[in-house]
């Protein structure tokens, strides 16, 4: 089965094969961790967990490294050499501020004008974050996690080759640019030139102080800086790494090789910060590519406005979970199939009514699986990509992650008839290695009809309501129905009476 993916770096859609047979090297930027990560960052984030989850469904030993970012990243990265604050800095001024005004729980950071600490306490919230939500790569960081702050010594032995090969240089004013005229492929992956970049039409670049770089879009690798609170020694001064550096050094020293399979990240990173990578991971190097496919998410946008603050509707992973959309907490397996579900490459609409949607969805898989495995006894039959369901499944998402065509192929089955259910629960596990919902492998359990709620048991209310209805008491069964519901239950008749099942958004 041909797996074609689009190649952000090409406009087209291209067959994927590793580099490695069997074997795919890829990277993912993380988040910079000065603040509790949205669920546009996690649409991201959940992306490129669906592109490995699916090459290794397909066969591949997949190695997949996602940077922590905390050092380096600028207040105005829109800018190519990054002005503005570091966001960690501006971070530890916040929260220090915070603290005094009683919005941080004592003990939440012992010392919150320390950089490192709030670096050390939103890594920790990144991955719980994650966990719930079911990214495989945040399991594989229990220790020794990938902070930038790790890489000093490896930036530095990387700058040092760009200077010596004439891609970089050291400035009137001590800090070290990269040239982008020493590579002429600067800006083929987000389609600028040097002629627009230097006259700030094309590219967004930093117009004040040129006097200290060669070309407008020349960028930062290295800033000697005294007053930096996150600062190293270097052969260039007392200082600290630029932003884009970080991730070349990064993927070339965890993933062992100069070329890559697949780079992955939010659509917002193609410039100036993928740009940069590419340029200096080739200048460093010598290759003609860093990354073999480019691939990126489009933006979320919520109930179709941009998110922000200012609006309202700015919402982090722990928001929605809580309830702040729904009114009631939202179980994490929806809330990553919501931001799987459409398609990497449009822009995603969050909604009300789609988390909803999800729900439902995720609830529906969840009995399908609950069904198989009661009459299996947990027992499948051995089946391999080739089975029909799964070739539909496996063949949509080879087109480009069309995960529409697969969720298209897998509902429908769903709903038919199962004379093997030991072969149709080894396809759900199969599919669900790629979807994670039914059941999530690393959240809680979905609570089930049993569950106690307030107090009360719902079987037995359950059972009241029958009961009821049989004598013809419909008040008093209406009466039921409402303290399940008021209780966060959804109720439903079956052919063996009420079910009451705890609401999952």
């Amino acid at each position: 089965m041909a797996i074609r993916f689009y190649n952000s770096l090409t406009n087209q859609s291209e067959d994927f094969q590793p580099l490695e047979a069997g074997i795919v090297r890829m990277y993912s930027c993380g988040p910079t961790v000065y603040d509790f990560a949205h669920i546009g960052n996690f649409r991201s984030f959940l992306f490129a967990d669906l592109i490995r989850r699916f090459l290794e469904v397909m066969g591949n030993d997949v190695t997949h490294i996602m940077n922590i970012t905390d050092v380096g990243h600028m207040t105005d990265d829109h800018l190519a050499d990054g002005g503005g604050e570091d966001k960690m800095e501006a971070a530890a001024k916040r929260l220090k501020e915070d603290k005094k005004s009683g919005k941080v729980p004592d003990g939440a950071i012992e010392n919150p004008d320390d950089p490192y600490q709030v670096a050390q306490f939103f890594t920790d919230a990144f991955l719980e974050d994650s966990r719930k939500l079911g990214l495989k790569i945040a399991f594989e960081y229990p220790k020794n996690i990938p902070h930038a702050t790790n890489h000093i010594e490896d930036m530095q032995e990387m700058i040092d080759e760009l200077i010596k090969s004439g891609h970089a240089y050291v400035g009137p004013d001590g800090a070290v640019y990269y040239s982008v005229e020493s590579f002429p492929k600067y800006g083929s992956l987000s389609g600028n030139t040097l002629d627009q970049l230097r006259e700030g039409s094309g590219g967004r670049v930093q117009q004040n102080d040129q006097a200290s770089k060669k070309h407008p879009a020349d960028f930062l690798l290295w800033k000697p800086d005294q007053s930096h609170i996150m600062k190293w020694d270097s052969p260039w001064g007392m200082g600290y790494p630029g932003w884009h550096i970080e991730c070349s050094v990064m993927a070339r020293k965890l993933l062992g090789r100069d070329v890559i399979d697949i780079h992955t990240g939010g659509e917002d990173l193609i410039f100036p910060h993928h740009e940069c990578e590419i340029a200096q991971s080739c200048g460093a190097s010598g290759e003609d590519h860093f990354a073999r496919f480019w691939m990126h998410a489009r933006f979320l946008m919520v109930e179709g406005e941009k998110m922000s603050k200012s609006k309202g509707n700015f919402y982090t992973v722990r928001d929605v979970l809580g309830g702040k959309v729904t009114g009631r907490e939202v179980h994490p397996a929806v809330l990553r199939y919501e931001l799987i579900r459409s398609h990497y490459g449009s822009n995603m609409n969050f909604t009300e009514k789609g988390l909803k949607d999800s729900a439902a969805a995720v609830r529906k898989l969840n009995e399908f699986n609950a069904m198989l495995e009661a009459k299996t006894g947990g027992e499948v039959a051995e089946v391999d990509n080739s089975h029909p369901v799964l070739a539909g499944f496996l063949g949509a998402l080879s087109d480009n992650l069309n995960i529409s065509g697969a969720l298209g192929v897998l509902f429908p089955w769903m709903s038919g008839p199962h004379e093997n259910p030991q072969e149709s629960l080894a396809v759900l596990r199969t599919i669900n290695r790629i979807l994670d919902v039914a059941p999530m492998e690393h959240a809680e359990e979905l609570q089930s009809e049993s569950s106690d709620a307030g107090g009360f048991d719902p079987a037995e209310l359950c059972k009241g309501i029958d009961e009821a209805r049989a004598n013809k008491d419909y008040g008093r069964a209406d009466e039921l129905r409402n303290q399940l519901q008021d209780a966060g239950y959804e109720v439903r008749n079956s052919l063996e009476g009420t079910i009451a099942t705890k609401q999952l958004a």
